[in-house]
């Protein structure tokens, strides 16, 4: 994993704190992330991106691959950032917790901005 911090610049403390709210331990973080498993190099990624101290995130269903202990931690941090997070996600729950204004789009290329909750808009 060293060379993954290298190659993308980070601040090795932030990102090792980043690693540790998403359940990695200190020494996970010196393996090698060949041996990691789908939610682990997923978790990484999401470590890294929350490392760029960004005003605007940009993420393709951050969920595939992640357990409920971390998607509840990735909720926590997400809710705790300051940025703003455009997403694609299947959750439900996820997208109750988390989002604060849906915009969906229909297959006729329409952008409909929708509701608070994502079942309020399922169920119109």
């Amino acid at each position: 994993m060293r060379s993954f911090l290298e190659d993308r610049g980070l601040d090795e403390s932030l990102f090792r704190s980043m690693l540790h709210k998403l359940g990695f331990h200190r020494e996970d973080v010196e393996n090698d992330m060949s041996g990691f498993s789908a939610g682990q190099k997923r978790k990484v990624l999401l470590a890294a991106s929350l490392c760029d101290r960004s005003h605007l995130y940009l993420w393709d269903e951050p969920l595939n691959y992640i357990d409920v202990i971390s998607r509840i931690q990735i909720e926590k941090l997400l809710l705790e950032s300051e940025a703003a997070v455009i997403f694609i996600e299947h959750d439900r729950s996820f997208l109750d917790a988390v989002a604060t204004k849906r915009i969906v789009l229909s297959n006729r290329a329409k952008a409909d901005e929708a509701f608070k909750r994502f079942a309020d808009y399922a169920d119109r």
